[in-house]
């Protein structure tokens, strides 16, 4: 999946030329948030300014409730580069968009709607993955905006429910740009909740995502060691066995395959 996914501004030509030079795994162009509604119309024209990068290309549009969303997805439908619909403040199954586009759809939980509908909203057919807003779901429970940001049950429902369904769940954005080792202290707590990257809104941000939900060297180590050793151990018929003095069986054992299979 994506360790970093950068919004970029679609209204902004040199900030869309920039995304050439940056080693994100994904890029969202937005015609949502971050373009004000007098250059709606001139941020969807220079969707065909989006150059060819190794990351794969997604568009956020504007909610569904909105008269600028049909006139985004209309935009959107006839390049083939953009391979992915990000849909804000996702409520209801999404798979219409699919079906109507060809685009594979990545719904945002922005509100309190989505929270509670999110198994409905993450069945969606075409689905590539997941995330949320901290900043607009707060907004729509009349909450505290970095209460709910760190809320565990919020953070534990989405990651439970995606992997229930087989979808890959990335965190929210992390605002406060030039703070990067909070932005790195955040990303590791999102990898130890079961989050497989990071949304971002900053290019300084995309080498510390990529680093953090890659594995390390030393987890790669040891999930060498872990299954080298259990299947030594597995083919004299024990399931069970002490590695450097703490107890491994088969979940560990399916948690290093793991590790190998996605490094």
């Amino acid at each position: 999946m994506f360790r970093s996914q950068l919004f970029v501004p679609c209204n902004n030509e040199k900030m869309i030329k920039k995304t050439q030079e940056i080693p994100a795994d994904s890029f969202i162009f937005d015609l949502e948030d971050a373009v004000p509604p007098q250059e709606k119309e001139k941020a969807r024209e220079m969707l065909t300014l989006i150059p060819d990068l190794k990351g794969t290309i997604c568009v956020r549009i504007n909610p569904l409730y909105s008269k600028e969303s049909l006139k985004d997805i209309l935009s959107v439908m006839n390049i083939d580069k953009i391979e992915c619909i990000v849909i804000p403040k996702a409520d209801v199954d999404v798979s219409f968009i699919y079906k109507m586009t060809g685009k594979r759809v990545f719904p945002l939980i922005e509100n309190a709607k989505g929270l509670l509908k999110i198994e409905e909203v993450i069945r969606s057919e075409g689905i590539l993955g997941i995330s949320w807003g901290s900043a607009d779901l707060a907004d729509s429970l009349n909450a505290d905006v970095e209460t709910i940001g760190w809320s565990e049950y919020i953070r534990l429902k989405i990651t439970t429910t995606a992997k229930t369904y087989g979808v890959s769940p990335l965190d929210r954005v992390y605002f406060d740009v030039k703070n990067l080792e909070g932005f790195k202290k955040e990303c590791i707590t999102a990898k130890n909740q079961g989050f497989e990257g990071k949304q971002v809104i900053h290019p300084n941000q995309v080498t510390i995502a990529n680093e953090v939900f890659s594995h390390s060297s030393s987890e790669i180590e040891w999930a060498k060691k872990i299954v080298e050793e259990y299947e030594k151990y597995a083919s004299l018929g024990k399931g069970a066995l002490s590695v450097e003095g703490k107890l491994v069986d088969a979940v560990h054992y399916r948690i290093a395959k793991k590790i190998l299979e996605n490094q």
